[in-house]
């Protein structure tokens, strides 16, 4: 059993919780019985799991699937497993997983998703789970947003950033260009737009394009959009927290696609 902050595995681990040295080690870390089943539900591979007698005994039939499935298995003493999370209170098990993020493809056939500069980690997970339960086909993410792989990203997504294929693109602005070329919609939100969200046809190959938590979108990609829509709000509110936003364009989107759907097996 793993007893000591000194053991290099132990360094290791816990040098994950910056995202320089993710990078670097080229790994992440995943924390919690739940993201860890969703991992091996999703097949994504673990390089190595540390977790506590007491959840070995409270979880055995799937401490044996790790132990089947894992690179490497290691038991941990309670209060060092603590020292090597994220969270106050870990539920007994972390581990190591290498970064082999499934890439969106870049040819959009239904609806996709690009986020300028996002900063906030819980938004980003929100933004995952949500697109994940509305279908949409790929998520892509400005390089200058969270880092996808940020423990409270994984956490807020509920572990449903095993399911959604993303890129993190260096050139968004070029990228929307591509995709104008080839005829897909860019729908961006704007408090001045002519019309609601509701009246777009989201049925045709369409990417929704969200911005920062506080200023929005940039001139650029604003410009760069082919349909502006406006979030209607009563009273003072100004603007929606950008989840909040995300889930109402998506939810529209597989609203009218699905209509579409029912109207063609008629």
């Amino acid at each position: 059993m793993l007893t000591s902050l000194q053991n290099p595995l132990v360094k290791s681990i816990r040098k994950l919780h910056q995202a320089k040295e993710r990078r670097s080690q080229n790994q992440f870390l995943l924390e919690g019985t739940h993201l860890i089943q969703e991992a091996l539900a999703t097949s994504y591979p673990l390089d190595v799991v540390c977790y506590t007698p007491a959840w070995r005994q409270a979880h055995s039939d799937l401490a044996l699937e790790l132990e089947q499935r894992a690179e490497r298995v290691e038991l941990v003493a309670e209060a060092l497993l603590e020292r090597m999370a994220t969270t106050q209170h870990p539920d007994g098990v972390v581990a190591i997983a290498p970064q082999v993020f499934r890439s969106a493809n870049r040819a959009v056939q239904g609806i996709g998703l690009a986020v300028e500069t996002l900063q906030d980690p819980g938004n980003l997970g929100t933004i995952i789970r949500t697109a994940v339960a509305a279908g949409v086909d790929g998520l892509w993410l400005s390089a200058d947003s969270v880092a996808p792989d940020h423990p409270k990203v994984l956490r807020a997504s509920a572990g449903q950033w095993f399911r959604l294929p993303l890129t993190v693109v260096d050139d968004l602005n070029a990228l929307l260009a591509d995709w104008e070329q080839t005829g897909v919609q860019l729908v961006a939100t704007s408090s001045y737009a002519p019309v609601d969200y509701w009246s777009v046809d989201f049925t045709k190959p369409t990417v929704i394009v969200l911005g920062n938590e506080g200023a929005g979108l940039s001139e650029n990609l604003q410009r760069r959009a082919t349909v502006q829509v406006r979030i209607p709000m009563a009273g003072a509110v100004e603007s929606l927290n950008v989840g909040i936003s995300a889930a109402l364009l998506l939810y529209e989107a597989r609203r009218q696609r699905e209509w579409e759907w029912e109207r063609e097996r008629e």
